[in-house]
């Protein structure tokens, strides 16, 4: 399809989990209210997965056309159910894909599933737009995920400036990659958050203080996913007041750890564990509690328009920009321990009032979307190759002997 012909364009839009769908939220809202986009969402993963909460349903809720549900997530504990995943998904995406064709495809961030749909598109001729290049977590095979997709794409939409800087330093062209935010922080501005009582009815518990959401994560760089969990888990044990645990992501490491989670909520008080909670109230949670620790993203994108003290644990999210309600430890637990009483000290929070988040001000969607629908799709697949400077010689260089 072409707009010259005064048809509108095509936008597919990949979710894979409910680690994606918050932040594709208001992207997709501003695609599906314009006139001249035709939306189709393609569902995988861990959204079919009863295990991990069947949060398709809230896709469905939320009213979005679904052209195809693909049926790929292996029922495993291991990288080689990660790696049959991608391969299971890149068969049925290419049904998908002929059944409805793209003219553009819209992807985000560096979960592994994702590398499925970037190589059936290439495969396929199909244009990639691609959300969150740039960025480092040198921690998690995510980083390298996340280069790939930056090569395999058409167009870029960066959270920060340095993360625009890497992907043209990566050989993009400059005018393909936008610095748009992370499109998670358009909830702060465009959704209504809840407050405590609403928080506290759709939990189905009583927050107490202090209360820490805690969100860990398998480290998949490392041969064994969860080397770090240890430290973790016994300085949380350890940790005062109520404890919030959120679930993994699906990767190789992830049922050992819910399992892990629901071990200790079962020994210590006032610790709940959530399979699924839905962006609006996972937002308004960040809003609520007193701290945050683990290993995940959001401690660093999201947590911080909240001002919200977060404990990083471990090298997952090494190499990241991060704000100033960020500690960062190893993986030891007296260290642990440690942090989480810094986080916990009203002190600490008073010291972050005004602080600015860097990954944006919930602007994310508008350019997103407005880029999408006028971004020319002649030539869009042939990109320039990247400039080496004259003065590089192999001889700078040298071949390992």
């Amino acid at each position: 399809m072409d707009d010259a012909q005064n048809t509108k364009r095509r936008i597919g839009v990949v979710t894979t989990s409910r680690a994606d769908y918050g932040h594709l939220y208001w992207p997709l809202r501003e695609l599906e209210a314009h006139p001249k986009v035709e939306l189709g969402v393609f569902v995988l993963g861990a959204h079919l997965s009863p295990q991990f909460g069947l949060t398709v349903k809230e896709i469905e809720r939320d009213g979005f056309p679904i052209r195809a549900r693909i049926e790929c997530l292996l029922s495993s504990d291991t990288d080689t159910g990660m790696a049959k995943t991608i391969g299971t998904a890149i068969l049925g995406l290419a049904d998908a894909f002929a059944a409805w064709r793209p003219d553009l495809l819209l992807l985000i961030a560096d979960r592994y599933e994702m590398l499925a749909p970037a190589s059936t598109a290439l495969a396929m001729r199909i244009p990639v737009a691609h959300i969150e290049g740039g960025e480092v977590s040198q921690g998690a095979i995510d980083d390298q995920v996340r280069n790939a997709l930056t090569k395999l794409a058409h167009i870029h939409f960066t959270s920060t400036d340095l993360a625009r800087r890497r992907v043209i330093a990566m050989g993009e062209e400059p005018g393909r990659v936008h610095h748009a935010g992370a499109p998670s922080l358009d909830h702060l501005r465009r959704s209504r958050l809840l407050d405590r009582t609403e928080v506290e009815t759709r939990l189905g518990i009583a927050l107490a203080h202090p209360a820490t959401l805690a969100a860990w994560h398998p480290v998949t760089l490392l041969a064994d996913t969860n080397a770090e969990a240890d430290a973790f888990y016994t300085a949380v044990k350890q940790a005062p007041g109520q404890l919030i645990f959120v679930y993994p992501n699906s990767d190789a490491g992830g049922l050992a750890l819910i399992e892990r989670s629901r071990a200790l909520a079962r020994t210590r008080p006032d610790t709940h564990v959530f399979i699924n909670l839905d962006t609006v109230t996972y937002w308004s949670l960040l809003g609520q509690v007193d701290a945050m620790a683990g290993n995940s993203s959001s401690g660093i994108m999201e947590a911080a328009s909240f001002g919200l003290p977060v404990v990083n644990v471990g090298i997952r999210q090494q190499g990241r920009e991060r704000a100033g309600n960020i500690i960062d430890v190893p993986a030891d637990a007296p260290a642990i321990s440690k942090a989480l009483a810094q986080a916990l000290d009203p002190r600490f929070r008073k010291s972050l009032h005004g602080m600015e988040n860097p990954y944006g001000d919930g602007t994310a969607a508008q350019t997103i979307a407005r880029v999408l629908v006028t971004v020319p799709l002649e030539g869009l697949l042939i990109k320039a190759p990247a400039p080496v400077a004259e003065e590089v010689t192999l001889g700078d260089f040298p071949e390992n002997p």
